[in-house]
């Protein structure tokens, strides 16, 4: 076997799982749970404070995540583990929290539910909690390997909620 020649690049499949694909797949499959348990699961309910909650979590996710997406601009990936010629985003949203994609992902699920009526799709959403939890940690220790100072800014700005957690 020729070892001189350049190491041989990885399939795309391989690329992909390697970034943590995985967790990409997984978090679809609980995105497409929640999604169908409440339409399949929906109770008819006239306007109330559930429907009203729901639908401000659901815009307030959406928020959320547009402005996460505008401040990641180009670099914005669905996989986990940071790009080579990736850079670490602390400007806009990501100055108030290190995941607000997640944490769109997790109020708008949690707010469809809620304007759907549907527990079982409650519940999905909720699992969405625990989950991203831990995609977070798993991505934020391949953030550290990448950038070093990924561990100073993470002392200072909060996960999921700004303040809070």
């Amino acid at each position: 076997m020729n070892t001189d020649g350049p190491a041989p690049e990885r399939s795309i499949l391989g690329a992909f799982l390697h970034r943590g694909g995985l967790w990409v797949l997984a978090q679809a499959v609980l995105m497409a749970a929640v999604v169908a348990l409440a339409l399949l699961f929906q109770r008819t309910l006239p306007p109330s404070v559930p429907k009203i909650c729901g639908a401000a979590l659901l815009v307030l996710g959406g928020l959320c995540g547009l402005a996460g997406a505008v401040a990641l601009g180009s670099g914005l990936t669905p996989l986990p583990r940071p790009a080579k010629k990736s850079k670490l985003v602390r400007h806009g949203i990501y100055g108030l929290m290190r995941h607000p994609l997640y944490t769109s992902v997790l109020l708008a699920s949690l707010g469809w539910a809620l304007i759907w009526g549907s527990g079982p799709a409650l519940l999905a959403a909720l699992a969405l909690g625990p989950f991203f939890e831990a995609k977070a940690r798993r991505e934020e220790r391949w953030l550290r390997e990448r950038f070093p100072e990924y561990a100073d800014y993470a002392r200072r700005v909060r996960r999921f909620l700004p303040w809070v957690y």
